[in-house]
């Protein structure tokens, strides 16, 4: 058989891998302490599952709309206004089935040969992989440490050009854990009125995770830049309903049909009890977040006091999300030898910071969304393991 070469171009995300590896480990009797999936230990509201079941029950077994049912885009647009106060037309609001696919239209309407796009080092995997599938020059940002990882807006407008086609950004942050305030996004987004032809995506799938009481600036909130602003959200992260594959992405008017037919000839809708359920999350109780929002803070909280009283490990606070990234170069190991030594030696899963960019080496990503009792036997562990 003879393939096309642009495949060869496509990435991967190196959680899945440590994800079959650890599941081979459990397989062995071992009993491993997973803090490497993006996904918390809390489950989706009962009144979400609730709705979903009766969906079925009363017979919606059927084909949606490619671009989603009317009742939950305009679920979605009344989210939107309740929480950010911005009127979006529900004909402007696409459901997918997860996050990716928005990730995977934007990226694929904006890239081809001699054109750029930008996205962040580190950032999540998928940014680069199909910026290099579309056959676009991949231009990283770097997230540097003594910024705290968070965006930085004047650095980002000194490298768009006359190619640049799209700027890719992410806040709160993966794998980091950074949330950047609103002055920083005012000033990038008020810088981008400069550059016309730059499209936005926006990936805003951690907007309801932030801690410390911190107001979200999404770029829903620049109606400027509405004419080439995609917003990418979902229910994966606050309503903890990773498996169900449920996501929604703000277009501009002028791609709404673009993306309708690459609906149409990808996925041809999204479930359609999964989207009853998905209103119901939007519309009923948020209680189940205030209290997911109070556990995690704690969680972060404790995990970052542990890693920080460890020797050799540094680590800021995260503002949003539910990661921690520290820095373990003063351990003697780079992120990658410190995270086979976890895996190997400690039965503990995490990522290492090369598998988002190469400007994270010497890092490792957590994930503090589970149960404080096996943060605690994992400080202990690694503690014993650098001290012994």
């Amino acid at each position: 058989m003879k393939i096309t070469k642009r495949i060869n171009k496509l990435g991967t995300e190196a959680i899945y891998n440590i994800f079959a590896e650890t599941n081979k480990l459990i397989k062995q009797g071992k009993e491993i302490i997973d803090l490497s999936l993006g996904q918390s230990n809390f489950k989706a509201p009962k009144h979400v599952v609730e709705a979903t079941i009766q969906a079925l029950k009363d017979g919606h077994h059927g084909y949606t709309l490619p671009n989603g049912m009317i009742e939950c885009r305009e679920a979605v647009s009344r989210k939107i206004k309740t929480l950010y106060n911005a009127s979006i037309d529900p004909k402007r609001i696409i459901i997918m089935p997860g996050g990716k696919p928005t990730m995977y239209y934007a990226i694929s309407f904006f890239g081809e040969p001699d054109a750029e796009i930008m996205y962040p080092d580190p950032g999540f995997p998928i940014y680069e992989s199909m910026i290099n599938y579309t056959g676009a020059k991949s231009i990283p940002y770097e997230l540097t440490e003594n910024h705290e990882h968070e965006i930085n807006s004047e650095k980002i407008l000194t490298l768009i050009n006359e190619k640049t086609r799209l700027l890719i950004i992410n806040n709160p942050h993966n794998p980091t854990g950074s949330f950047t305030k609103r002055p920083a996004i005012d000033k990038l987004a008020n810088g981008l009125k400069k550059f016309p032809n730059v499209a936005i995506l926006s990936d805003e799938i951690y907007d309801r995770l932030i801690y410390d009481e911190k107001d979200f600036p999404t770029f829903l909130n620049y109606p400027d830049l509405y004419d080439r602003l995609i917003v990418l959200n979902g229910w994966s992260k606050t309503y903890a309903m990773t498996g169900w594959r449920l996501g929604w992405g703000v277009w501009p008017e002028s791609l709404i049909d673009h993306v309708f037919k690459f609906c149409v000839n990808n996925h041809s809708c999204v479930n359609t009890a999964a989207q009853f359920g998905a209103i119901a999350a939007l519309d009923g109780s948020q209680d189940h977040l205030i209290n997911m929002l109070e556990e995690f803070k704690e969680r972060r909280n404790f995990f970052t006091e542990g890693l920080r009283s460890i020797k050799g490990i540094e680590c800021s606070l995260p503002g949003g999300g539910f990661f921690i990234f520290p820095n373990v170069k003063n351990t003697g190991m780079n992120g990658k030898e410190f995270q086979r030594k976890c895996l190997n030696e400690l039965n503990i899963a995490c990522i290492p910071g090369i598998s988002f960019g190469k400007h994270a080496i010497n890092h490792i990503r957590f994930n503090f969304a589970v149960p404080k009792e096996n943060i605690s036997k994992a400080i202990e562990k690694i503690d014993k393991m650098l001290t012994n």
